[in-house]
């Protein structure tokens, strides 16, 4: 497609989009992150040059939404046939929700899932998914969390991160220390202003949007002037151009 620019979601635009998917537009949070998941794991499969047989994968997920969304993409990779290993940054006991629903199912499928205890060492991957901590970022990483974003990027493997790096505040665009280098960022809603400035660009490497079934309509209620993005892909490369970002 001929290059497209988007408009970029504010801080007050990010809250605002969360709360009408689910109260004008009926979407559940279990949806959303079941679409977010099957994106990932479908990025994940096109950066490995749509090859994931008997790849060795790394998977960090948190508990939040951004998690469990890294739980979904990990099921899908392991139907793929790939070598999955699934790191938790607490104990299984303390995911709850959404993500206690998708660790069952994986532990029901006898996926590899453990919880990073001391001295743990990330494994052999071709590529490393980062679902570790989503936008409620509250000052530096610290814990389990701090030490997978520092294996992770100890790690010769390319790192796919959901959202955003985590470590990265999109909300204030401050990146925290530390942080994950991430090779690529799959986003499933419009890019944020923090993603386009020069921090945010140093830490999220190749960005690329994913349809995850939010309602183009939604940003008209905002006030945003969206065009037609996904007719040719569901995921498309985006890059940024004097403080622009373009898809195309």
């Amino acid at each position: 497609m001929n290059p497209l620019e988007l408009p970029l979601l504010s801080t007050a635009h990010r809250h605002e989009v969360a709360r009408l998917v689910g109260e004008v537009y009926g979407l559940a949070p279990l949806q959303l992150i079941e679409n977010a998941g099957r994106a990932l794991a479908a990025l994940t499969r096109r950066l490995l040059d749509d090859d994931l047989a008997d790849r060795p994968l790394v998977v960090l997920a948190g508990r939040g939404h951004k998690g469990s969304a890294g739980l979904v993409a990990a099921r899908y990779l392991i139907n793929a046939g790939a070598w999955v290993q699934v790191l938790l940054v607490h104990p299984h006991a303390a995911y709850t929700n959404l993500a206690a629903r998708q660790l069952a199912t994986l532990h029901a499928m006898d996926a590899a899932v453990a919880w990073a205890e001391e001295g743990w060492e990330l494994p052999p991957a071709d590529l490393v998914v980062d679902a570790l901590i989503g936008s409620g970022l509250r000052g530096d990483p610290h814990g389990k969390a701090r030490d997978l974003i520092q294996l992770a990027n100890s790690s010769v493997a390319p790192i796919l991160s959901l959202d955003a790096p985590s470590g990265l505040d999109l909300d204030s665009g401050r990146l925290h220390t530390p942080s994950i280098r991430a090779t690529a960022t799959l986003l499933v809603t419009l890019p944020s202003v923090s993603l386009a400035s020069a921090t945010g660009l140093s830490a999220c490497g190749d960005l690329y949007l994913a349809d995850a079934g939010i309602p183009m309509h939604l940003y008209e209620r905002l006030g945003l002037d969206v065009p037609v993005l996904f007719g040719r892909d569901p995921i498309i490369p985006l890059y940024v151009l004097n403080g622009k970002v373009m898809a195309g």
